[in-house]
């Protein structure tokens, strides 16, 4: 164990910048990274605010943070594919590698694993982090330390593309404009949708996601969606509809939406149980999907990122150094508008 500086969530509505102790020792197949960004993900702010998310309860203080990219500083026995100096992002969710679940592929959702900033797990706002050298990725030297930082939301985004199964000219819906549904709404053209059409009540959060060629910005205050959805797609629906919202509201007309044979992939998580319109969903024999975090898309992630293809920079809303990380928490809080990605540099 080390004592070092980091974020510490105290309790809920209770941040400080202070000295904790956090395991420091590099073993066999880890690395130790120095951490130079972090971004402000919406559960960190969660916490912050509600102190839980569904089971997952913060009962002792922990340290913030999961979207990540530094330096290896340090090499442990049997690593082979990093060394000393290389630039990389960490994949934050570690699973049992003998677990059902990761023997089916499916290790994102085995019940063994443990991921940054989720109680009783620190996260790595911290100058420093040990890590599996297979869940920590090289980065091509054109993406930057903040581009790297954005690849765990963005595999969000790509896992959601994958389960929609996109066949190339295919029109999309994405419902929410929020970080995560913009990220989905340029990984479904990169997977191939001709355009996607995302929906919010925030026309500041439409403006920015407009700005990716392909995406269709409606704001559902002034437009009816599914009038706009048929009347683009001349009557017969989308081809994937991404609920990224987690509004209860979204489930009441989204079967609307959907051509028959279509899919919906669900995103977002509504904290409560919603209505669930079955004999709509069975007469257009529409496919669900769900997505839990990721699996297998960190290099599927990083290598369209580094062709070009994919520039996630313009979302990258302000930064703030590492001594402001509480003001940093403080504006996630206030969920201005024309905020997308906050994040915060160490180095």
């Amino acid at each position: 164990m080390a004592n070092v500086r980091a974020l510490v969530l105290e309790r809920q509505n209770e941040l400080s910048l202070r000295d904790i102790d956090l395991p420091l020792d590099t073993g066999p197949g880890q690395v130790k990274i120095k951490i130079h960004t972090v971004g402000v993900c919406g559960s960190d702010v969660h916490y912050y605010t509600h102190g839980r998310i569904g089971p997952f309860v913060v009962e002792a203080p922990m340290v913030l943070g999961h979207e990540a990219a530094g330096t290896v500083v340090e090499v442990g026995e049997g690593v082979t594919h990093l060394k000393v100096g290389d630039r990389v992002c960490m994949e934050p969710g570690i699973p049992d590698p003998n677990s059902k679940a990761s023997r089916l592929g499916m290790y994102n959702v085995d019940p063994a694993v443990t991921f940054w900033a989720t109680p009783p797990i620190h996260g790595v706002l911290t100058a420093h982090v040990v890590h599996p050298a297979n869940y920590t990725f090289k980065l091509p030297d054109n993406v930057s330390f903040a581009e790297g930082a954005m690849v765990e939301p963005f595999a969000v985004g790509m896992q959601a593309a994958t389960k929609a199964k996109i066949t190339p000219g295919d029109t999309a819906v994405v419902l929410g404009a929020g970080p995560i549904g913009t990220m989905v709404a340029i990984a479904a053209l990169a997977g191939g949708c001709a355009r996607v059409v995302i929906a919010d009540l925030a026309q500041p959060k439409l403006d920015i996601a407009a700005r990716y060629q392909g995406v269709i910005p409606v704001n559902i205050r002034e437009k009816n969606l599914a009038g706009e959805i048929s009347r683009l797609t001349d009557g017969w629906g989308a081809d994937v509809v991404f609920e990224c919202s987690g509004a209860p509201k979204a489930w009441e007309t989204i079967m609307e939406l959907p051509r028959p044979g279509g899919v919906i992939v669900v995103v977002g998580m509504p904290v409560q149980p919603i209505a669930f319109d079955v004999s709509t969903m069975s007469t257009k024999e529409l496919r669900v999907e769900s997505v839990f975090r990721y699996a297998h898309q960190y290099e599927r992630a990083i290598a369209l990122i580094g062709s070009g293809r994919v520039d996630l920079k313009p979302l990258i809303s302000e930064t703030f150094s590492f001594e402001e990380s509480i003001k940093a928490f403080e504006r996630a809080v206030e969920g201005r508008p024309d905020d997308v990605k906050l994040q915060i540099v160490l180095d």
